[in-house]
This record gives C-alpha cells, sequence and structure tokens, in this order.
C-alpha cells in the first residue's frame, strides 16, 4: 500500500527528502504543492524534477476526497458526504458565519465513544483518519464553493482525542502559513473526556480552544448518556479541565447537549454551575439534531432560555447554539448512516 505524502507534516517531509538523497528545500515545494495549492497529482508539482516526480509516483499517494452526497441548507449550511478510496464515507459540514467560513471536519470513520444522542457512534470505529484525508476535507469544501475557510472545528464524526498523532499532525499541516494557514485561535477541538488525552494535549501549549462535551453535571446523568464517563467521572474530567487551564492559560468551553426531561431541569443547571465554579469557563447550550433511533429529544427552546438565565443568574457565561441545517440531515452522522443503510457502505463497517 503507497504512503499518503499529503498526511506529512513538513519537518517530516524534510526527513523524506533527506532520505530520498534530495536536497531540504524540497520539502518546502512539495508541502506547498500539496496544501497551499491542493493539488491532486505529482504531474502537477511543475518545480520539481522527473525522475524525482517518477520516484513520488511510484512510491507516494496523494490523499484525495470524493463528493458522493452534497445537501444544502435555506440557511447557507452544506453538509458533504465524502467517499474514501477504501469505499468508507465522512461527513463534513460548512457553517457560513457573518466572521467567516467554519467546517466541522471528522477524524475517524465512525465513533467507538457510545454517546446515545450522537448518529456518529451507532455503528461504531471503523478506523483513524489520516492526517492528509481530514486536511482535504477543507481543501474539498474551498474547491467546491471557491471560498476560503477561515475557521475549523472538530467536531464532526469521532472523537478527536481517540486519534491523537494524526491529529496533532493535521493541526500542524492545516495551521501552516505554508499552507491554508488557519491560526489556531480559530481552531477549536471537541472532546467527550478522554482524561489521559487532555493532559496529553496540554503539554502541546497549543493556541486551540478545547471543548469539553460534558452534557450532565452528575456521574448517574453523564453515565447514561455518554459510557465514556464510567473510564472516566465527571470529578476526574473537571480536574482534567482545571489542569489544562493552569497549564495552558486557555479557558475551556463545555458544550452542552438540552435533552427534553433529562438534562434541562432548574436544579440541574444549578449543579452545572456548581460544577464549573471559578473557572471562567463558557457553556454553549445545544438545542440537539433528531436522531432516528435515538430515545432523546430536543428541549423546547423556552425551557432552553430558562436554564440558560439559570447559568447566567449564577455568574455562568453561557450562549445557545444558533440551530444550523435544521432542514437537512444535521445530526453528526446522519447522512452516512443513511449511505450505509441503502447499500453503499462496506457490509463489515461496524466492526471495531
Amino acid at each position: 500500500m503507497l504512503s499518503g505524502l499529503s498526511s506529512y507534516t513538513e519537518p517530516k517531509l524534510a526527513s523524506l527528502c533527506k532520505e530520498l538523497g534530495q536536497p531540504s528545500f524540497r520539502a518546502g515545494q512539495i508541502f506547498k504543492w500539496l496544501n497551499e495549492k491542493q493539488v491532486q497529482s505529482f504531474d502537477e508539482m511543475k518545480n520539481l524534477p522527473k525522475p524525482f516526480l517518477q520516484q513520488l509516483n511510484e512510491n507516494y499517494t496523494i490523499e484525495t476526497l470524493k463528493c458522493a452526497k452534497k445537501q444544502e441548507s435555506s440557511d447557507g449550511t452544506v453538509k458533504y458526504l465524502f467517499a474514501l478510496p477504501d469505499t468508507n464515507c465522512i461527513e463534513a459540514v460548512l457553517m457560513r458565519y457573518n466572521y467567516g467560513n467554519t467546517v466541522c471536519v471528522s477524524t475517524q470513520v465512525g465513533c467507538r465513544m457510545g454517546c446515545r444522542f450522537c448518529a456518529s457512534t451507532q455503528a461504531g470505529r471503523v478506523r483513524n483518519l489520516t492526517a492528509g484525508e481530514m486536511a482535504n476535507e477543507i481543501y474539498a469544501v474551498m474547491r467546491d464553493t471557491n471560498e476560503r475557510v477561515s475557521h475549523i472545528v472538530l467536531m464532526g464524526i469521532g472523537e478527536p482525542l481517540d486519534n491523537f498523532d494524526k491529529v496533532m499532525d493535521f493541526l500542524e499541516i492545516i495551521s501552516s502559513p505554508h499552507g491554508v494557514n488557519v491560526g489556531m485561535r480559530n481552531i477549536s477541538l471537541s472532546t467527550c473526556g478522554i482524561v489521559p488525552m487532555i493532559y496529553k494535549l496540554a503539554e502541546r501549549h497549543l493556541g486551540l480552544t478545547l471543548s469539553i462535551s460534558l452534557h450532565a453535571p452528575t456521574n448517574e446523568m453523564r453515565s447514561k448518556m455518554m459510557p465514556v464517563n464510567d473510564a472516566y467521572p465527571v470529578e476526574q474530567l473537571i480536574k482534567a479541565c482545571r489542569d489544562y487551564q493552569d497549564a495552558t492559560g486557555r479557558r475551556i468551553s463545555f458544550e452542552y447537549s438540552m435533552v427534553n426531561g433529562v438534562n434541562d431541569s432548574d436544579d440541574t443547571a444549578k449543579k452545572l454551575a456548581s460544577l464549573i465554579k471559578g473557572m471562567g469557563a463558557h457553556v454553549n447550550l445545544i438545542p440537539i439534531n433528531p436522531v432516528d433511533g435515538s430515545p432523546y429529544s430536543a428541549t423546547d427552546a423556552q425551557n432552553v432560555q430558562r436554564f440558560k438565565q439559570t447559568l447566567e443568574a449564577l455568574h455562568v457565561n453561557a450562549t445557545v447554539r444558533r440551530r444550523l441545517g435544521t432542514d437537512i440531515s444535521a445530526a453528526c452522522g446522519q447522512l452516512r448512516r443513511e449511505e450505509m443503510e441503502g447499500g453503499k457502505q462496506l457490509e463489515n463497517s461496524g466492526k471495531n
């Protein structure tokens, strides 16, 4: 199997060029062709010697994605189903805001975290995405729209910290000034709370925003919604979050999906405020999109506002995420699952 050159960071390309007997400046040339020019074949790299191009063609590949399906919402949101060369599928979502375009990227094919309200995890994890495949989610959207992407959220299919090394390479590639140069402060990484990896991420001292998918303030409530809580209970998770803030100087954002009759009471809001007291953290309240097969339904708008007001009265900064793409398959993983159920996916795609 040929190695995907699109997944190489610039330092790794420099090491590769040295191994292949090429001068070090070739690494910068290749990196720019792949990530600034976003070429899809080695033949387009016009300033590389032909023998070297032949060597690359024979031993490496450029990772590309094919758009298998596209849904456009009346609010400007675009959801893409991308086909991978191995016939698996992933999703990416373009969201248009007044400050620029944001793309929500997937980091794995499927997910093994098992969150009860999420369509992404219903068939389990198939494999990790490579750094090049993640970067090409951004590039494919840019090619399709002919618009710049200024912000990235790692909140699509998969758990980013369950694919740590490849995600770190992706972040290095996508933030490079020799590529599309998306600044770390415009990147948000969302995790369901894999505590050891939060500490590992803190060691990197990246300028990104860490978002924790919390969704409940107590172990009893959270374990019913998110099995990962059995491994890393709320107390461990919040300690890791406080330690992360201390180590990086970066405030954490908490994602909180509002589920009708489960985690949306006034008493729950008070417990949440007490749990994160003194962190200065931001809580992003999310009216969930409906997911077929899930027992959960969204809290109505009036209750969401009441919950928000309760938090604010207790000095917690809270906002309500604007619902985008409600007229398309907006829930993460929904479009992929529809494709799988239509018989267009691998028969064994539910295997880990």
